[in-house]
């Protein structure tokens, strides 16, 4: 069958990721997270000509997937507590490594407004996750281990960073409005293991899989 590509938008303590990576797994295919693409997007940072370099080798057949594999741990991570700037060059690299990533395999990604960058592809499906604040915060309190109050701040500043990110990148659109997406899906309401079941049931419906493709993969918490 031909690739495809499952992106995830999320609100912070939705369980979005969890999905992410479960569906990932029963479908035996690479799941690209958050942190992975911050940590390819920053080689944007790089001088002129090891940003070449690095064209090249992602234009090298196979060079692409063990070049992502071999980045190294970031320092800088992105915070929580950051409010959101702008860095066009950072984004269009990230964009680079998406579009790259949807014409080499089957694979989903999450964040970086992978929905609106492979937006006129075919052979995507774009989910968004979200749940109440309070299921959020229950779960980022299990999670993370903080109290009611860090977990409320961080789910308002983790939100309003994404917001505010994809509000730029997309030209003024919403990050939750539903339109951008195939589905969205309210993770206390439909469980979490089964927005897994009903993303894979949608795909086999757009014929992106079969069913008997769906290995499971373990209870998701």
């Amino acid at each position: 069958m031909d690739n495809f590509v499952v992106t995830f938008a999320r609100g912070f303590g939705t369980g979005g990721k969890a999905i992410a990576s479960q569906l990932a797994k029963e479908l035996g295919i690479h799941c690209y997270e958050n942190r992975i693409l911050t940590l390819a997007s920053q080689l944007s940072g790089l001088d002129e000509n090891v940003f070449q370099e690095v064209n090249e080798k992602l234009r090298e057949e196979g060079g692409f997937t063990s070049f992502l594999r071999g980045l190294p741990r970031a320092k800088g991570y992105i915070s929580r507590n950051e409010k959101f700037k702008s860095d066009d060059r950072l984004f269009e690299y990230q964009s680079q490594i998406i579009n790259e990533l949807a014409d080499k395999e089957s694979c989903v990604i999450v964040g970086k407004c992978a929905d609106y960058v492979l937006k006129n592809r075919p052979n995507v499906v774009s989910i968004y996750i979200e749940a109440p604040r309070a299921f959020c915060v229950e779960r980022t309190i299990t999670n993370m281990g903080v109290t009611p109050e860090v977990a409320n701040a961080t789910i308002e500043r983790t939100d309003k960073f994404r917001a505010d990110y994809y509000k730029y990148y997309t030209h003024g659109n919403y990050w939750t409005n539903p339109v951008n997406y195939d589905l969205t899906l309210n993770s206390e309401r439909v469980g979490v293991e089964n927005c897994v079941k009903t993303i894979e049931q949608y795909l086999i419906i757009k014929g992106f899989i079969k069913a008997d493709m769906i290995k499971p993969a373990g209870e998701l918490i």
